[in-house]
Formats: structure tokens, sequence, C-alpha cells
């Protein structure tokens, strides 16, 4: 009986054995990414250009037809004999925007690998770094350009995509009139993601606003240039620079505070209540965020909101750091909290169970069990599992699972009944 299978007469991991010893950046199956140039975006940020091999371009192109901004990629970095994985946002992607790419890149620039795949538009994938640790370091001072790093594919919900899905439940061919708003607020490097967003919300005709705040001048970067440069072209784009170092600069920005509050958000000439907020940034910045999407809530004049809608529900957040339970920006109120209690946890493939009150992963360490992560801050999906059965909480978003199965992050989620995992 014919079954239609044919074996490989040479296998595809021996062929990369072999061209791997020829040639570092050859792979037919393992994306791999080649350093080409940096370019100083800012005094926070550095961007770095790689080339993408055939792998990448061919399995990113198999998975999707196009990435999407705010997405990330993990980078593994060997630093003297020792793997390193990081998570990066994507700024870029091929096709990559020729306006975003010469905004950040000189291409007369010294810090650039001198031969035909550093012009090459259609086989480069940027990312901007913050140099604040070991691996970040590195690539932004140390790894010469040319070095060859294993890259996973464009991950991540942190999207134009999931705001179509979860928020607006909207075709793509409405008109913009009939989308809604977008707002994006950053603090420091929190801006990395927005670029690509923004990027791509101004290309399908959105009304884009974005909250930038950060501690370094602008005037002379790129990246100053860029935001101006897209406020001409778009008459529909426009962005707000606060300088929270400077408080001549804070001072004359909206309502003349370094921090986001109530008035701030309330002088942004667009509607809340319509708008969808993408938030990216330190745990401070959006707890200013949260609490005051919560006062403006209580009381609310508008009487087309439903009386128990809350702003919150407008957020999409990408963030930096995990807040525990007991943090006011992860959960809000005590009310909040207080059904938050010790719950069971049982790992069905291993055979054990622990209990918990925080954070999945956190609970199963306390408890002397390790479980996979990369980040542990909701952002390079490392710690990503099957929910079984029972409900969990997001610490990011405040939202409860289902009952039944579906994926989670073991580091942002906490158990709020018995829980049992596929780990």
């Amino acid at each position: 009986m014919t079954t239609g299978y044919r074996p490989e007469i040479i296998q595809r991991a021996f062929v990369d054995f072999v061209g791997s010893r020829l040639h570092p950046f050859w792979s037919l199956t393992t994306p791999k990414l080649r350093l080409i140039a940096r370019q100083t975006i800012n005094e926070e940020l550095v961007a770095l250009k790689f080339e993408a091999n055939q792998a990448f371009k061919r399995l990113a192109f198999t998975i999707d037809d196009s990435w999407h901004g705010g997405q990330h990629i993990h980078l593994t970095v060997p630093i003297e004999g020792i793997n390193h994985q990081r998570s990066y946002s994507l700024v870029g992607m091929f096709p990559q925007p020729a306006d975003l790419h010469d905004a950040i890149f000189d291409n007369n620039a010294k810090n650039a690998v001198n031969d035909s795949a550093s012009n090459n538009l259609c086989a480069t994938v940027t990312i901007a770094i913050k140099p604040q640790g070991l691996v970040s370091d590195y690539l932004t001072q140390q790894a010469p350009l040319g070095t060859v790093f294993d890259s996973s594919l464009p991950s991540g919900d942190f999207t134009l995509a999931d705001t179509s899905a979860k928020l607006t439940k909207q075709k793509s061919e409405l008109s913009r009139s009939k989308q809604s708003p977008l707002l994006f607020i950053a603090g420091g490097s929190g801006i990395t993601p927005m670029l690509g967003l923004i990027t791509q919300a101004l290309a399908q005709s959105r009304t884009v606003t974005l909250l930038y705040y950060h501690r370094t001048s602008l005037a002379k970067s790129p990246f100053q240039a860029y935001w101006q440069h897209l406020a001409t072209a778009y008459p529909y784009f426009a962005y707000y620079m606060v300088n929270t170092a400077d408080p001549n600069n804070y001072s004359s920005q909206l309502a003349g505070s370094r921090h986001l509050d109530v008035d701030t958000l309330s002088l942004l000439p667009l509607s809340l209540a319509e708008s969808t907020i993408f938030a990216c940034g330190s745990s401070s910045l959006l707890a200013g965020l949260y609490r005051a999407l919560e006062t403006l809530n209580l009381p609310s004049d508008n009487q087309t909101l439903a009386p128990k809608r809350s702003l919150r529900d407008n957020v999409i957040v990408e963030r930096f750091g995990t807040a525990l339970p007991d943090s006011d920006m992860s959960l809000g109120t005590n009310e909040e909290t207080a059904d938050i209690a010790v719950q069971t946890v049982y790992l069905r493939g291993r055979q054990q169970q622990f209990s918990s009150g925080t954070t999945l992963l956190l609970g199963a360490e306390q408890a002397g069990i390790r479980l996979s992560y990369g980040c542990r801050q909701g952002i390079c999906q490392l710690c990503r599992c099957q929910k079984i059965s029972g409900v969990v909480k997001n610490i990011q978003t405040g939202k409860l699972s289902s009952h039944g199965v579906e994926s989670i992050q073991t580091c942002i989620n906490i158990p709020m009944t018995d829980v049992i995992l596929d780990v």
C-alpha cells in the first residue's frame, strides 16, 4: 500500500551541519541574523540592523505574508562560550518602510558592513536596544559587525491585528472614520515596539496620537526628525514628547506635569472612550495610566458608556516589569486583590503539584519546581504553556481567563481557582 512517504536521501540536519562549517550564516532550517550596522537613535537607544538568512525569510513568509508592528524576536547571543537568549522589539522588517529606515540609518555611516547586504532593504531586520546589561551592552558596543546570531521568528500579540480581533471587531476595509482612534503611550525604551505599530497604523489611514515620556534631549536625534516627518506627511498623526528631566519642557506640554495623570489624558485631542490605547513602559508609567483611566470613569457624563464599563478595557499593554498582585498597578484596588487566595496548581505531565498565591512561575519556584522561563516580564513567551482547566488572572491587564483549555504565560498569571497545566 502506498503511503506517500518519501524519505529524505540526505537529511537537512546533515546539510545544515556541513553548511555551518563552511559558513555560519547558511542553514536550511535555522533562522539566523547577521549584524550589518549600528546607529545611535538617541542617548538611550541604539538601532541594530541585521541581514536575514534564507531560512528566516522562507519561514517568516510561510507563516504570514508580512510582519506585524509591535512583535519581537528572540536572539541567542554567545558570550564567552555561554549562550544568552534575549527578546527585542522589532523596529522594522522586510518589506520595510524606506522613510523609517532612512530616518534611523545613515547610509554613509562608518558603522556598517561595506557590502551589498547592508543596502538590501528586502533582507533586513531592525531592532532597537537600550544598553543596560551584559547582552545588550555586548550587542551595542562589542559584537563585531558580521557576527551571526540564531534567531526566532517574529512573535507576540502586541499588534494592530490583536486590536482588530479583541477590541474593534471591525473589518480591515472599513474607512478611517469608522475605525477606533489609536493612542500610543510609551516611556523610555518602551518606544521601540511603537515604531512599527505607528508606521503600520498610518499606512492603514488610522488616526494616531503618540505620548512619549523620555529623559534625554531629542533635539538632534533622527528620532525627532522621524516624528516630524510623520506629522507633516499624515494630518491625522499627532505626537507629544515630554522630557521628564527638563521642567521647561514638560511645563509647556499638555497639563504641565512630568507624570502621566488625569489632566494629561483629558487634554489629548481624542475621545478616550472610543480609542484603543497601546502602552509600553515602566510599572510606574502604567500605574499612572490605570489610575487616571479609573478616575475618568467615575463619574461618567457620557451616556453612551455602559455604567460598569472601564476605560482599562481599551488598553493593550507591553511592559518591562512584572508586578505582583499587591501592586496598585497590576490589579488595582484592595477590593480586587481580596479574592486572591492560595490555590493548588497541578502539573499533569510531571505528576506534581504545588500551592500558589502569586504568579504560577514564582509559585512553582518557591515549591522547588523548575519551569521554563525567559524574560519573566510577559514579553518573550518562553514560559507559555497550555492550561487544561481552572481560572487564572493576568497581572498586567487584570483579565480573567476562561475555565477551559487555553495558552497562558506562567510569569504573568496567578491562579484564581485550582489549575491544571499541561507541563
